[in-house]
């Protein structure tokens, strides 16, 4: 196999690999961030209809986009055990089999959104004056979700292998042509007419297409992870099962994030269109912010499972203490600079100021949870990489179904929509808590297998020999 087949993440000092996979991951999610808030930006100069308009997609393309991050993590805790038992056969067919398995899953995903895109957004909230924007935005959207899904599931089987690289360089080059294509479509230049949010939903379209076959050619030709072989259904039916063991829990657990969204959207609808577009803005300045810890997650999974599939636990405890460390320390810090710089920052977005208002009263209490979010993605992380996908689901439905809902109900209903906000930092802290707890007592128990496993087959050999 390729080079990178080669590289080891059950070697060398754990730090050092956290590190280096992280740092490109930072920068590719750190384009693709920007681009979202470019993004933000350029719709907002349209007026505050069409960035309320944008906004109300954010929890439909947040679930897709999650349905895309499991697959992804099925398909990278899969790969990356079995490179750490070299199962070399395995690797290709399992590799080959995940694409064929976003790509069908993409394709009937966008042919039911296309036509319910009026229902789904009637009960968000949306009204008949965000509906036809919303429609343009959409319709062109789910037409490209196949050129979204499966280059995604590509670049987790590159970074299954510890090449964290070359899927962030792919990112980056994708997001880069998004911020150049976006005021080109939608304001229009030269013959290229003034589309609005088509535009901006056109722009997106036309990377993905142009970045498609970036990842397939690195699969095939360098890495050599890709067989031609004609599939039994037998063997099909193995791949697909041992993928969505993870990918379907851990799927469903990103699902309930933009779930439970759509319902805050719901619930801020009923404070006005400032109040969701306040929202809107606050959410892409957060994913900006969070980049660190989106890109820590992305390489928590490979790392675990390599690990786990060269029974290294102790290397995996080592990883998860390093990384809850990190998310409390720049977790802290994020609160300081974004509890007082809110107001200079939501400023950038846009001039009304009443959502001015609303964003950064966002930005100064939510930011006070961050550290305990980071956990919780990371823990959850870890989890997939071991293949354990159900305690991950379990710590989610626990921060957005059982603690953040309710919460959110009840602050809205007594401090409005900062009562809203307030809800987020209490699911964050509560549970954040919980699953650091829960992932180092798994762990704990792992080891504490492996070591009787151990003992016992030490036992029996040396009954054999005395024998």
């Amino acid at each position: 196999m390729g080079r990178t087949m080669e590289s080891k993440l059950t070697e060398g000092p754990v730090s050092r690999h956290l590190v280096s996979m992280t740092a490109p991951m930072v920068g590719a999610l750190f384009a693709t961030m920007a681009f979202n808030l470019a993004d933000t930006y350029f719709v907002g100069q349209l007026g505050p209809t069409q960035l309320a308009a944008v906004s109300f997609t954010f929890p439909v393309i947040m679930l897709l986009i999650s349905l895309a991050i499991g697959l992804s993590a099925g398909t990278s805790s899969v790969i990356a055990r079995a490179i750490g038992e070299r199962n070399q056969s395995r690797v290709r067919h399992l590799v080959t089999d995940s694409l064929l398995l976003s790509a069908g899953l993409s394709i009937l995903i966008a042919i039911v959104g296309f036509f319910t895109i009026e229902p789904v957004f009637r009960l968000l909230g949306a009204d008949d004056t965000l509906l036809p924007m919303i429609s343009d935005y959409m319709e062109i959207w789910y037409l490209g979700l196949v050129f979204m899904i499966v280059p995604m599931v590509a670049g987790s089987a590159l970074r299954a292998t510890g090449d964290a690289r070359t899927p962030s360089l792919i990112m980056g080059v994708g997001a880069l042509g998004n911020i150049i294509l976006d005021p080109i479509f939608i304001f229009g230049l030269g013959p290229i007419p003034r589309m609005e949010l088509q535009g901006a939903a056109l722009a997106s379209v036309t990377v993905r297409v142009l970045t498609f076959f970036w990842p397939m050619y690195l699969l095939h030709f360098r890495e050599h992870m890709l067989t031609f072989e004609r599939p039994t259904w037998a063997g099909l039916k193995k791949s697909w099962r041992d993928i969505l063991h993870v990918g379907l829990p851990a799927a469903a657990t990103n699902m309930i994030i933009p779930a439970c969204t759509a319902v805050v959207y719901r619930l801020l609808a009923s404070f006005g269109n400032d109040a969701v577009a306040a929202f809107g803005v606050a959410s892409r300045v957060e994913s900006m912010a969070l980049i660190i810890f989106y890109s820590m997650s992305a390489i928590i999974g490979p790392f675990v499972g390599q690990n786990l599939g060269a029974n290294k636990h102790e290397r995996i405890r080592e990883s998860i203490t390093v990384s809850f460390l990190f998310c409390l320390s720049y977790g802290t810090l994020l609160a300081v600079v974004l509890g007082f710089g809110g107001n200079w920052i939501a400023a950038r977005f846009t001039d009304s100021g009443e959502v001015i208002k609303m964003v950064a009263a966002y930005l100064w209490l939510v930011p006070l949870s961050y550290g305990m979010h980071g956990v919780i993605m990371n823990a959850n992380a870890a989890f997939n990489g071991m293949g354990r996908p159900l305690p991950a689901t379990l710590i989610s439905v626990l921060r957005m179904v059982v603690v953040y809902i309710p919460a959110a109900y009840l602050g809205s209903r007594f401090f409005g929509e900062r009562g809203i906000f307030a809800a987020t930092s209490v699911a964050n802290v509560a549970v954040g808590i919980f699953a650091w707890v829960l992932i180092h007592r798994f762990v704990t128990q792992c080891r504490e297998r492996r070591m009787a496993q151990t003992a016992t087959l030490e036992a029996e050999n040396a009954s054999i020999q005395a024998s």
